[in-house]
């Protein structure tokens, strides 16, 4: 260069939210699946609500062959009474989901009653220990109980009533 100045090379054009390229990488995998560029799956819950998202996740849609429309979302629900109920939900959610996209997407839904993938398990409720005075208490409250299994199951409500408070 007659400058004397060195010409640098750039690669791309600096540094990008990575938000702009993850569109690009996972649009071939939710393609795969029926689910486009997985908006479906990004805005659940504002299309089904947060009730019905809590209980269910979008496995996929799959279209009739040569068709880009009218397809049959596969759903995921972990609560059997949650399927129940969306079967009589499920002409309202359809019209949600295809409001959401702008066109008729989805003609059916099929309901998979499991676990839902990625999501914590809820830890089982149990109720606090106890203390002396609280047990004293109840074992006092029930002496006049003759029959030991109708005493020992008021003994086990006693203490599941009693340990939910904080004491």
């Amino acid at each position: 260069m007659a400058t004397g100045t060195t010409k640098h090379s750039r690669r791309g054009s600096g540094p990008r939210a990575l938000a702009t390229s993850l569109g690009s990488i996972t649009k071939q995998i939710f393609g795969q699946r029926g689910l486009a560029d997985g908006a479906i799956l990004k805005d659940w819950s504002a299309i089904a609500g947060a009730q019905l998202a809590a209980h269910s996740q979008p496995e996929k849609i799959s279209y009739p062959q040569g068709a880009g429309d009218g397809g049959t979302l596969h759903l995921r629900i972990d609560s059997g009474a949650m399927a129940t109920e969306l079967q009589h939900l499920q002409p309202l959610l359809i019209e949600r989901i295809n409001g959401y996209f702008g066109f008729k997407a989805v003609d059916r839904i099929k309901i998979t009653q499991g676990p839902l993938p990625g999501r914590d398990k809820k830890q089982p409720w149990s109720p606090r220990p106890l203390e002396a005075g609280e047990e004293h208490g109840l074992a006092e409250s029930l002496m006049d109980v003759d029959d030991d299994d109708i005493r020992q199951a008021l003994q086990a409500l006693g203490r599941a009533v009693i340990g939910r408070n904080q004491g």
